[in-house]
């Protein structure tokens, strides 16, 4: 098989799909694997590395991307001065990558139409066996991490307690939002800067791992399901939401540090603190909104910015992987790579839609859009369209 590494173009995007050592197990496994001339340098990967794990590092970015089998990417494939990247994909290729196919109807379409199969990785199921492919789980362990960094470095605080000659100096407090990946991530941080640390679930079943990392468990009693399929938060009732708000006031308002990571699959991230939350913490707290880019868990967020609201400083990074692009490219290929072994099984590529992992991830196959709601959320933009 053919297969061909993208360099990302998308302004902020610094990450590559593969980095050399994983590379060079495909090429040993007897495929060509192709590079575009500098997709990895922003990574700290250069050309010289790839070449020497046996990829042939290709100039033409045009001749790339039509004369592949597989492309491989890690963002969304964007419109270019004079055409779309997905325009150059061959009919019968292969295109995987962080898609967000019900962010980009248009996109999706254009690779139905062009007769492109195309997965998304953030569409690989919660399965057991496809934990090493779970790029969702891998990306947001780095988003955890840099939260937190980036909380401490904008307070104007110690994290930890400190004695010294002058006296006692107390420790942070710090409440994370959300016990997920990133959020368990952004807690055993917070925690080894030496801060206390609470963090809010809505799902009970998150306790003991919260509470395994050191932070106190702060959970709130609901008469409904709090957990989706895959284990995920799911969106709750409005008097469920009120509860919610009334358990978190309590608590950020004695916050130094607030680090927001609620996010529910394929829908705008929920509102979880408000501007009397934001109002009650004191003067030269911070906010740090990990959910900045689907639209934000606090109500001053604005994403890619940092602003000041009531003394507090909230900041909503974007891109937030891509500022450690060298672990995060590591261990996005290694998921790539997972992926690439189910699918190709005998080094052949075998698309079993009977099996849950191909059926999940795929988007688009032999012009047919396979996802039974993106299908209906193109004919409603349609329908919207046409009015």
């Amino acid at each position: 098989m053919r297969i061909a590494v993208a360099k990302e173009v998308r302004e902020g995007e610094r990450r590559v799909a593969l980095v050399p050592d994983i590379a060079a197990q495909l090429v040993n496994a007897g495929h060509d694997v192709w590079l575009q001339s500098g997709a990895g340098l922003k990574a700290s990967f250069p050309d010289a590395a790839y070449a020497e794990a046996g990829v042939t590092i290709i100039t033409d970015c045009a001749w790339l991307w039509h004369e592949t089998d597989i492309l491989l990417k890690v963002g969304v494939p964007i419109e270019r001065c004079d055409h779309h990247e997905v325009e150059r994909l061959r009919p019968g290729a292969v295109l995987i990558g962080f898609l967000n196919p019900m962010g980009n109807l248009a996109m999706v379409q254009q690779l139905a139409s062009g007769q492109v199969t195309a997965l998304s990785m953030e569409w690989i199921p919660r399965l057991s066996r496809a934990q090493s492919m779970d790029a969702l789980s891998s990306q947001a362990t780095v988003m955890g991490y840099k939260g937190a960094l980036l909380a401490a470095d904008a307070l104007g605080k110690f994290l930890p307690m400190l004695t010294t000659a002058a006296g006692t100096v107390a420790p942070a407090k710090v409440l994370v939002i959300g016990a997920g990946v990133a959020g368990l991530m952004a807690i055993a941080t917070a925690r080894r800067l030496g801060a206390v640390v609470e963090a809010f679930d809505i799902r009970p079943a998150v306790r003991e791992e919260v509470q395994s990392l050191g932070a106190s468990f702060v959970g709130v009693e609901l008469e409904e399901e709090t957990a989706a399929e895959g284990g995920y938060a799911k969106d709750v009732s409005a008097a469920s939401r009120q509860r919610e708000q009334e358990v978190l006031h309590e608590h950020i308002q004695r916050a130094d540090i607030v680090i927001t990571t609620a996010q529910v699959p394929g829908k705008r991230a929920p509102l979880l603190v408000s501007e009397d939350m934001v109002a009650a913490m004191q003067p030269g707290s911070v906010i740090v909104d990990l959910a900045a880019e689907q639209g934000g868990n606090c109500a001053g967020t604005e994403p890619g910015k940092t602003i000041v609201q009531h003394g507090v400083t909230i900041l909503g990074p974007c891109h937030l992987p891509s500022m450690m692009p060298a672990p995060a490219s590591q261990m996005y290929a290694k998921n790539i790579m997972a992926l690439l072994r189910h699918l190709m099984p005998d080094g052949e590529l075998n698309l079993d839609f009977e099996d849950d992992i191909t059926h999940g991830a795929c988007v688009t196959h032999a012009g047919e859009i396979r996802h039974e709601p993106l299908r209906h959320a193109l004919m409603a933009n349609a329908e919207e369209v046409s009015r």
